[in-house]
């Protein structure tokens, strides 16, 4: 009977947390599995809505609500003026968290992790060497023009192609050169880890043999992201790659970046390049395909750029003035990004007791910025399913983030890959429409798990417009 009577108290405690004033509705689910089993629960509907979990629980609680992930007590936020205040207050009433089981993928001393002046000092580090200044690099336009030129070409020869897994091959082996100085008949074998460490990321985190998150764990303990060429001394400044920058930095006589940050940095790094960016990809070759008008619009745009070029100079290769100039073409990327929400949720933790319309968020809780609930938003995105990439002319202020765009971020930790990730698809998309005509073979279909996912992959046949 004492038995029973503790478990039913330690239960109440659960539904019941103690908190210093009213916390947001919701329901804190089991004791210990919370609500994680429903959050992970892949939405079956071929749709680009809010997903089913969130969705339901705005529809009951309305724009803020509690509930328990992964073991963790979280308050999920679809209200704007909350959003603003997590991205704005970071390191007075909020900072950078993810759920155990997410650093566990990504590593202790990823640069999520890192507060204050270290992170600000590793995100300056990335933007050094992804930064639009080195970007507008004439090599870096080349290296992205030659993979982008070569895969489509191989691409072309053959009957069919899942396009998912060749534009997450293309936009790897890409990242692993220029992070790691890879080529890729030697990215070949760390590409393979990293598709588990995807489905691993986007799974129940259930460490047992056999399941996604058990595996994902395992080839994580496996890679070696350290092997792209000699290390210390004889490797600093040789190859011109971001390993380059970091040999650099933990060589010096008093470094502030340790070994262990500096793996988990380019294991974060090559991670986030290739699977954002190929899913965002793969979903605006298909949104093209399914919207003519769009394609049509797009295609004059860079055809246009092809015949102001052939007037003025004799180079093919796309300048960074023809690269800005691509104003519609940033309008498809932003359109297809916010119906993406490749990231479901934006995590942080509250460093002290939060009050907010009269809610109160205790210290140490997480708090899951919600970006499909925004972008979704039907006040804020008329008919917000249907795409649309003219709704974002003249919104250059959305480059940045803003309380209505959050798909790279906001506030201090905007994503520092954003400007590389769409340039490479700017110049994937020039050379896809005024290149090569494709038609759709079967798959496309998109599911939620929460993240975007194509279970049933994009298979299309490419061939050359000539």
């Amino acid at each position: 009977m004492l038995l029973l009577l503790l478990l039913l108290y330690a239960a109440h405690r659960w539904r019941n947390p103690r908190c210093h004033g009213r916390l947001p509705p919701g329901s804190m689910g089991f004791p210990l599995v919370g609500e994680t089993l429903q959050f992970f629960s892949p939405d079956d509907d071929d749709s680009f809505d809010v997903p089913r979990f969130v969705r339901h629980r705005l529809a009951r609680y309305g724009p803020v609500f509690k509930t328990s992930l992964v073991g963790h007590a979280v308050v999920v936020s679809a209200d704007e003026e909350l959003n603003h205040m997590v991205f704005q207050q970071e390191g007075q009433l909020f900072q950078s968290w993810y759920p155990d089981s997410f650093v566990e993928i990504l590593g202790r001393d990823n640069v999520g992790e890192q507060q204050g002046a270290m992170f600000r000092y590793l995100k300056n580090m990335v933007l050094r060497y992804f930064g639009p200044e080195s970007l507008r690099d004439s090599t870096m336009l080349r290296d992205v023009e030659h993979a982008v030129a070569s895969s489509l070409c191989t691409w072309s020869t053959l009957p069919a192609v899942e396009l998912k897994e060749a534009v997450s091959t293309m936009v790897f082996d890409l990242s692993a050169n220029k992070l790691l100085g890879l080529e890729p008949s030697r990215s070949k074998v760390l590409r393979k880890s990293f598709f588990d460490f995807v489905r691993g990321l986007i799974s129940f985190p259930l460490y047992l043999p056999g399941t996604a998150y058990y595996s994902c764990m395992q080839e994580r303990k496996r890679s070696v992201l350290v092997h792209g060429g000699p290390g210390g001394n004889e490797r600093a400044g040789r190859y011109g790659d971001f390993l380059d920058c970091v040999v650099q930095e933990i060589t010096r006589e008093k470094p502030l970046v340790t070994d262990k940050m500096a793996l988990d940095l380019m294991f974060v790094l090559l991670f986030a390049s290739f699977h954002t960016t190929s899913l965002a990809l793969t979903l605006a070759v298909k949104l093209l395909a399914d919207h003519p008008h769009v394609l049509e619009e797009l295609t004059v745009e860079h055809e246009t750029i092809l015949k102001d070029r052939k007037a003025g100079r004799e180079s093919d290769g796309i300048t960074w003035t023809e690269y800005k100039s691509m104003t519609f073409t940033s309008q498809v990327i932003n359109e297809t990004v916010r119906l993406a929400n490749i990231a479901p949720g934006i995590f942080r933790k509250t460093l002290k007791d939060v009050q907010f319309k009269g809610y109160t968020i205790p210290a140490g809780w997480g708090v899951m910025v919600c970006p499909p609930a925004v972008h979704l938003n039907p006040s804020i995105y008329p008919d917000p399913l249907t795409f649309n990439p003219s709704r974002f002319k003249d919104k250059p202020e959305i480059n940045r983030g803003s309380r209505h765009f959050m798909a790279f971020g906001g506030g201090l930790r905007f994503c520092v890959g954003a400007d590389f990730s769409k340039l490479q698809m700017s110049i994937f998309l020039h050379f896809l429409v005024t290149r090569y005509r494709w038609k759709n073979l079967g798959g496309g279909k998109i599911v939620r798990t929460p993240g975007l996912e194509f279970p049933d992959g994009y298979h299309v046949q490419i061939r050359h417009s000539d």
